[in-house]
């Protein structure tokens, strides 16, 4: 017989006693791996719907799902312009605090983006995650971020952004937070995880060669995937890029 899943609306609390809001795809039963997805720079859990197809698919796999906004991002408590990467790596750690309080088994950790660089930066500290996966996850964070510095406001405390979401603002703690973070460097430091690394070739946000950054600090075992002719959304890979992900779980699972 199988599992029966449903969606559950959950909330947990970061070490900042801020709430942050989830969403649980779970058949109920205790152990069972878990996967804890990260969404992008000024994403959310849903990711457009696509993320909640997601978590449906690796159901398949007998995997729960875990969803939820980053501090400041979607129904999560927090201003945006209050973002660092390390109150993401800190939201992360207390949604496997989560996890494991409702009784998961093996962790694995799913990022996007600036999500695929905070699951990096947090399973370099964290040994409860057995397996990371990142999707066009960004090494190169200052050159990633100055670029989208649109003009100076002014304001000695906040900076202006420009990209696809609109105008931003961050404060200026953020840049000196990213500074402590050498990416491929921390990825070097993940010794308890698999990883499994994908970009798109035609990524026009983060350069391609971020990927070999990360994959060539890595250390075994290892993947690295180039979808050809990819985005940075892999809009007209959705599937594909699923499908690698599920089958190297089930690869790693069975190792």
């Amino acid at each position: 017989m199988m599992a029966v899943y449903e969606w559950k609306k959950v909330n947990f609390t970061n070490t900042r006693n801020q709430e942050l809001a989830g969403l649980f795809y779970t058949a109920g039963q205790k152990g069972s791996p878990t996967l804890i997805v990260c969404h992008g720079f000024t994403g959310s859990k849903e990711g457009g719907d696509k993320a909640l197809r997601m978590s449906e698919f690796f159901a398949h796999a007998n995997y729960d799902t875990l969803l939820f906004d980053f501090a400041g991002n979607g129904d999560s408590q927090g201003k945006f312009e209050d973002l660092t990467l390390s109150g993401q790596v800190d939201d992360l750690k207390s949604a496997v605090d989560w996890c494991k309080r409702q009784g998961a088994g093996k962790i694995v950790t799913l990022g996007r983006s600036f999500g695929g660089t905070t699951v990096i930066c947090h399973a370099a500290e964290d040994k409860r995650v057995t397996a990371v996966c990142t999707w066009a996850a960004a090494a190169s964070l200052m050159d990633l971020f100055t670029g989208l510095v649109d003009e100076d406001t002014g304001d000695p405390q906040r900076v202006m952004l420009a990209g696809n979401e609109g105008i931003l603002y961050l404060k200026k703690t953020f840049f000196k937070d990213i500074e402590k973070y050498n990416v491929p460097q921390m990825a070097s430091h993940i010794t308890t995880a698999s990883m499994l690394i994908i970009h798109g070739t035609g990524d026009d946000v983060v350069p391609p060669d971020d990927a070999k950054l990360i994959f060539n600090a890595a250390q075994a075992p290892k993947k690295l995937f180039y979808i050809d002719g990819g985005d940075h959304q892999f809009e007209a890979h959705t599937k594909q890029v699923w499908e690698l992900c599920l089958d190297w779980l089930l690869e790693d699972q069975n190792a």
